[in-house]
């Protein structure tokens, strides 16, 4: 990424660790630490979007909810625009979040089935313009509904109203109304069809290039990270193993979990599909409380030498704007 864009966000070796009590613990048991986020680094720049990928249970929603402090961070730190997230007063962070937004997963759990959607919508607005008319918010709610593609005389309805790709766009729109600088995308189209997500993820890169939004994008289907990222991150066990421009990545994927995740996205070519060699990592994705030694991933990993056991591999530049955590990286 060119340092000649403005960085907005720095998240500095950022830790988030769980104390989980075994079942029919006694009172005075101490609690294990589960290691969501173990040391992660990363930024984030004026109107790019960063996805990160990983299996289920890496710690892709519990990094980005730790970088807007929904969840607590055991350590590090999260600069925006200078300003420590992390150390931040209730007030300070209330400021902050005008700038910082986040789409759901699940986009009619994310919504109050009490509220209208003009209400929904305009909820941001009321927290943090509260001198601001009525017929005021309603004028920007009716603006941000045509924005996404809804209708404005669909305002007095409910959410149950509404398909699943409708109240995705609801979503989108309440964390537009406050016209942030970066939103979190927390695996936003995983639970509608697949022409569904091609509408919301063609709205949110038109959207992103109108309003000049940063996204930091999280999925599992890399064939959408791909299309809209500019950078990806890839966790495995909260840890970083590799980080690259998206087409560096996907052309050349240099850590073993890369290279095995992206052999596994379809290609539309039926004899290429046919051919091509599909990497597969054996057993299952260690629990997060007990951790293997060294690099988190040798267990699986078909490179995995004596070294990896003893000692963690550090993310190391490359070249090529290319960061691997890996000893043994091609």
């Amino acid at each position: 990424m060119s340092t000649q864009k403005e960085k907005l966000l720095a998240v500095e070796d950022l830790k988030v660790y769980f104390d989980i009590y075994p079942p029919n613990s006694m009172p005075w048991t101490k609690p294990q630490k589960l290691k969501a986020v173990d040391g992660v680094s990363f930024d984030l720049y004026a109107g790019e979007t960063l996805g990160i990928v990983g299996e289920s249970g890496c710690g892709k929603s519990t990094l980005a909810r730790a970088v807007i402090k929904m969840v607590p961070a055991e350590a590090g730190k999260v600069m925006w625009m200078g300003t420590d997230l992390l150390s931040s007063t209730k007030k300070q962070m209330q400021k902050a979040r005008s700038d910082l937004q986040m789409i759901f997963q699940d986009p009619l759990a994310s919504l109050n089935p009490r509220m209208t959607i003009g209400d929904i919508i305009s909820e941001p607005l009321r927290t943090h313009y509260p001198k601001m008319s009525a017929s005021e918010r309603k004028e920007k709610v009716k603006e941000m509904m045509i924005k996404v593609g809804l209708l404005p005389n669909q305002i007095n309805r409910y959410p149950h109203e509404f398909s699943g790709g409708q109240c995705q766009r609801i979503g989108i729109a309440r964390a537009l109304i406050l016209k942030p600088k970066m939103i979190i995308c927390d695996e936003p189209v995983s639970a509608l069809d697949v022409s569904i997500q091609a509408q919301i993820i063609n709205l949110l890169m038109e959207l992103q290039e109108e309003m000049g939004l940063s996204l930091i994008f999280i999925a599992h289907d890399l064939s959408i990270v791909q299309h809209i990222s500019t950078r990806v991150m890839v966790l495995y066990l909260g840890n970083v193993c590799e980080i690259t421009t998206s087409e560096q990545l996907y052309s050349h994927p240099r850590h073993p979990y890369t290279q095995a995740l992206i052999s596994a996205v379809p290609i539309p070519d039926p004899e290429i599909e046919k051919n091509k060699e599909v990497i597969l990592i054996e057993g299952d994705l260690p629990s997060p409380m007990n951790p293997p030694s060294g690099c988190v991933f040798r267990t699986r990993c078909p490179k995995a030498q004596a070294k990896c056991a003893e000692l963690k591999p550090q993310l190391e530049d490359a070249g090529n704007n290319h960061q691997v955590a890996c000893f043994y990286a091609d």
